[in-house]
């Protein structure tokens, strides 16, 4: 699949990101390269193989599934540049 320009602009504009216009045909083909690379990756047959979490047999660390706060809400909220009631405030971001 191929990125053009305009497509390029469009995936730039709703990243939030600013691209300079002389950079759009760059940011297009490495976009275009992505893309290539997940359609090779999709032809890989993969059936009956299990997913891995690593490259050598090993198993996940386990711990017990409890409900718990942490017991930390002073110490985290200390790095809050400001928390208010036991909360971080934020500017409001919704437009």
């Amino acid at each position: 699949m191929s990125i053009d320009i305009e497509t390029a602009r469009r995936v730039a504009h709703l990243a939030r990101i600013r691209v300079d216009e002389a950079d759009l045909p760059a940011l297009a083909g490495e976009l275009s390269g992505i893309l290539t690379f997940m359609e090779q990756l999709n032809e890989v047959d993969v059936e009956g193989i299990e997913p891995m979490t690593s490259v050598t047999p090993m198993r996940l660390k386990r711990r017990q599934d409890v409900v718990t706060d942490g017991d930390m809400q002073d110490k985290v909220l200390s790095n809050a540049p400001d928390a208010r009631e036991g909360f971080f405030a934020v500017p409001k971001v919704v437009e």
